[in-house]
């Protein structure tokens, strides 16, 4: 099963965001044990650095892309997605663009905080709570 992982995810593992870290943490640990596919657009990358940056220096920007790079296919942004995410009728535009990478990637779940911003979205969003309930192996250690 492949599944799309907003930034927001990845914000909540990488800031251990109080509340948020648990699930968000699960859903990483499943895509590490491959017992998912995890994507993420390398529109993250950026977003997450951009957000981050006052903590980040060069050597633990580095190891974070390792890292993600491990656990997550990173999906290239194509000019072609740029075109597809301005005519689609989603509110953020960086939300379109996750999901355009989700439906070109063939991603079966789009994993994030802001479900209603994926509305309008082909690819079913989830929290990683919701997910975990319905969908994930019971084993995620």
């Amino acid at each position: 099963m492949k599944l799309l992982i907003d930034t927001n995810i990845i914000l909540d593992v990488l800031c251990k965001r109080k509340g948020l870290y648990e699930g968000s943490a699960k859903i990483f640990k499943l895509c590490e044990l491959r017992q998912m596919e995890g994507i993420i657009s390398a529109l993250s990358i950026p977003n997450i650095v951009y957000i981050m940056r006052k903590e980040l220096d060069g050597d633990r920007i580095r190891d974070i892309l390792e890292i993600l790079s491990i656990i997550f296919r990173i999906s290239d942004l194509k000019a072609d997605d740029l075109k597809k995410a301005a005519e689609m009728n989603f509110r953020d535009y960086e939300d379109a663009l996750q999901n355009v990478c989700a439906e070109r990637m063939k991603a079966d779940y789009i994993i994030t905080r802001n479900k209603r911003d994926f509305a309008g979205s082909k690819v079913p969003a989830f929290s990683p709570e919701e997910f975990l309930e319905i969908d994930a192996p019971v084993n995620t250690c």
